[in-house]
């Protein structure tokens, strides 16, 4: 039995975008759909229930850090993350891999793994495809990743096509090792850096080895957009139209809509909660400040057309208050916003995409956003 499978419910008959329903053991979610990335089995300041309410569909956990703490160990006995957390909805784990890329300065790559320093106490760590799957077997989430290298922007085509034929065997080995078939599935990540003949023979050796899905990994590490389009398309062509692709690491509104124009259903991204942090917010005329002076006088909706908690109750005068007083209930409110507002973004997208109008529905966006090559 495949535990995770994938339904394409509708095609733009315009523009060749596409709808469809991710079949999960948690639940069916539909495409294309933004994941809350919750590191360590939490989205930052927003509660599962919360998320969950929102319309949140499939959420995101690090393998890494949950293999830090609390250790799988008490995961396994918990019954899985979605019970530790209790979040009702289908989860996905990464797979330690971009932490080949996060820690570079003190990590060591061999052909068996990586060794890394523990982040919290410099102890030395071993992580390997079989520990990777094993760790991830041990979490419990619907959707495992493959064990990766996601390198650096630019590196030379020698490293390159090394690291891509690498991420490859630890790719088939991270499959075999996979001890829950039934009820996880693993999907394969296509690596490659910026070589279009890279990616597509990672691209086709991983639809060789039939996964269930596959990610476009090694992208948002510094590259310019012409160069990140450039690399989804080149990972995208070789891949089965009729499974899931996920396009890791991206949450700026431009990027998403260019990867539903290429037929990507998932994203994640740390974007929205990141930018709450710091009085940023998502809105649908652009990202605002709430901390500028301009907002203290200002009784009107953070933004009409969001339909979050945030935008229901209160003004950007009393948000800009919170802001400037360094309030925690500010970042929760600015957390429940942003998340809110991808959602609700990629719900639009589905509807438009149904509609047969998601090429006008992406001009119009970006137009309102004032969207530029900076990036929304």
């Amino acid at each position: 039995m495949v535990p995770v499978t994938f339904e394409i419910t509708h095609i733009d008959r315009n523009s060749g975008a596409r709808t469809g329903i991710l079949h999960t053991p948690h639940g069916d979610v539909e495409t294309p759909m933004f994941m809350p990335v919750g590191t360590q089995a939490t989205v930052k300041f927003i509660s599962p229930e919360e998320l969950y309410d929102m319309g949140s569909g499939v959420v995101l956990a690090n393998t890494y850090h949950l293999w830090l703490r609390p250790g799988p160990e008490i995961l396994e006995k918990a019954g899985g993350v979605q019970k530790f957390m209790n979040y009702k909805g289908p989860m996905l784990t990464d797979s330690g891999g971009f932490q080949v890329f996060s820690l570079a300065k003190t990590r060591k790559i061999t052909e068996e793994g990586v060794e890394f320093r523990n982040i919290l106490n410099g102890d030395k760590m071993f992580l390997s495809p079989e520990k990777s799957i094993q760790i991830q077997n041990s979490i419990g989430a619907d959707i495992m990743m493959s064990f990766d290298e996601c390198i650096p922007y630019p590196a030379t085509y020698e490293y390159a096509k090394a690291s891509m034929e690498r991420t490859l065997r630890w790719a088939l080995r991270g499959k075999n090792a996979n001890q829950r078939p039934d009820e996880q599935a693993i999907f394969g990540i296509v690596q490659g850096g910026e070589y279009p003949d890279l990616r597509k023979y990672c691209a086709e050796k991983l639809v060789e080895m039939d996964f269930p899905g596959y990610a476009i990994g090694g992208t948002s590490v510094g590259e310019d957009k012409e160069t990140f389009r450039k690399m989804i398309e080149m990972a995208e062509v070789p891949l089965p139209f009729d499974k899931p692709r996920y396009l890791m690491g991206v949450g700026a509104v431009n990027d998403l809509l260019d990867g539903v124009a290429l037929n990507i259903d998932m994203f994640d991204c740390v974007l929205p909660t990141r930018l709450a942090r710091h009085g940023t917010l998502m809105t649908s005329q652009g990202r605002i400040n709430i901390r500028k002076a301009k907002y203290k006088d200002d009784f009107t909706p953070l933004d009409p057309k969001c339909d979050c908690y945030a935008c229901r109750n209160y003004t950007r005068a009393y948000l800009n208050h919170l802001a400037r007083a360094d309030e925690g209930f500010g970042t929760r409110l600015f957390s429940i916003h942003n998340v809110r507002f991808l959602l609700k973004l990629m719900e639009d997208v589905r509807t438009a995409i149904r509609e047969d109008r998601f090429a006008a529905f992406r001009d119009e966006t970006l137009a309102e956003m004032k969207f530029d090559e900076r990036g929304f």
